[in-house]
């Protein structure tokens, strides 16, 4: 498998000529801790990521760590009363990298002109700017490098967690395979994505038990979770195999989602948001590689939407089972990503406080890294968020992001009579 990176063209400088780069945002990302001065921020709602909740309080925010809570700290540099706070949001599963093109198409963000680092620079504000922390890609060419940009603070965006290409049919032999997953890491891959299954609508397998079974063993050999692309028989072939988390799972049997829950596998479905993103931009799909030629054969997918909220609701009845949040968001998705906690909790029936858990400690702990983000609480990084309304009476307030820390910097301190609907130059309209 040949590997290819991204050439990011100076995205320091990209993102001052991004159009919602503006002067505020400029501000905002000055806001960083000073040196040996705490941040207070005083809070009256405060969800912990856990299921917990706490009451007016105030947390004391030094460099990027969370280092106390408690009523007394002063003086208080952010007011938050009156919102809800919660930790930042992690997304699962994103393909931060793509975007539509020049034409108008779906491009796949695989290319190295500067028009990719424009659009993967502002792909990551949005995501971002609606609260969203820390993402899992699943990679693509120059994802390890946009993943360092981002971390070295060369642009703002999300924490990001990466795959560096996804593994599927051709692997070669096993010890090819071992191979493979070896130079993975040696790039810097922060896990593996196997493809290990066709579409939703075949959802055959393409790799055999035996292959599955090598990946996922190598993988932990070096360190390395696995996600798996999965339907049907797919799902418990890789549970079988070790795997660290099936992506979709579509067709599985209750059988299946046991054995899972057994294993300790997470599951990561999706909602709706997906297929109504594919439907509101259907011309903008049909006819790239992958999708229906025509923007007729989107229709169908009106069909996959009530599969899969069918297969997720049946998935939420099966104890033990750890669903973790994915948006799978692509073009015409970022920055709209918390518009699948709506389809969680109004389409699926999901219980609000646990959709907020599974995007936040639950997608932590499927990460690995339970011990840094995911949660409000001493010792953990200051991934801190906020919101107008309770999403716990009012799963809507996911939209109404007025405020965004992450690791203690301060991207976002929006005016509460001025909070937008949604983030993003590529929404689509949505509707509750």
């Amino acid at each position: 498998m040949r590997l290819t990176k991204l050439t990011i063209p100076s995205l320091a400088g990209v993102l001052l000529t991004l159009p919602s780069f503006t002067v505020s945002t400029r501000a905002a990302l000055a806001q960083a801790p000073s040196p040996g001065r705490p941040i207070v921020i005083a809070a009256s709602t405060v969800l912990d990521g856990r299921g917990g909740v706490r009451h007016n309080t105030r947390i004391v925010v030094s460099g990027s760590k969370i280092v106390a809570i408690g009523p007394k700290a002063r003086p208080v540099d952010y007011d938050l009363r009156g919102l809800t706070v919660l930790p930042g949001w992690i997304d699962s599963h994103v393909h931060i990298t793509t975007s539509f093109g020049k034409d108008g198409k779906f491009g796949g963000g695989d290319g190295i002109a500067y028009d990719d680092a424009f659009l993967r620079a502002s792909n990551a504000w949005a995501t971002l700017q609606a609260g969203f922390t820390t993402v899992q890609h699943m990679g693509a060419a120059g994802s390890i490098r946009f993943r360092d940009a981002i971390a070295n603070g060369l642009v703002p965006g999300p924490r990001i967690v990466t795959a560096v290409m996804p593994m599927g049919e051709g692997l070669g032999s096993e010890e090819e395979i071992r191979a493979t997953v070896r130079e993975h890491r040696k790039l810097g891959a922060d896990l593996i994505k196997i493809y290990a299954s066709g579409s939703i609508r075949q959802g055959k397998m393409t790799l055999t038990q035996q292959q599955l079974n090598t990946i996922c063993d190598e993988a932990k050999k070096q360190g390395l979770r696995t996600l798996v692309h999965a339907f049907r028989e797919a799902v418990r072939a890789a549970t079988l195999a070790g795997c660290s988390q099936i992506e979709h799972g579509i067709g599985a049997t209750d059988d299946d989602l046991r054995l899972m829950a057994e294993r300790g596998t997470y599951l990561d479905p999706q909602a709706g948001l997906l297929w109504e993103n594919y439907m509101a931009n259907a011309s903008r799909f049909a006819g790239t590689p992958r999708f229906p030629k025509t923007e007729e054969g989107f229709s169908s997918m009106k069909d996959l939407t009530v599969m899969t909220q069918d297969f997720l609701r049946r998935a939420a009845k099966v104890p033990g089972l750890k669903i973790v949040f994915g948006s799978d968001a692509l073009a015409g998705m970022h920055g709209r990503n918390a518009e699948e906690f709506i389809h969680l909790v109004r389409d699926c029936g999901v219980d609000p406080v646990k959709a907020m858990i599974s995007a936040n400690s639950l997608a932590a702990e499927a990460m690995g890294m339970a011990g840094r983000i995911g949660s409000i609480a001493p010792g953990m990084e200051a991934d801190i968020i906020a919101l107008e309304g309770d999403p716990r009476k009012d799963i809507t307030a996911v939209r109404r992001v007025a405020f965004v820390m992450k690791g203690g910097v301060v991207y976002k301190n929006a005016a509460r009579t001025a909070i937008p609907a949604g983030a993003g130059a590529q929404r689509v309209k949505t509707s509750v």
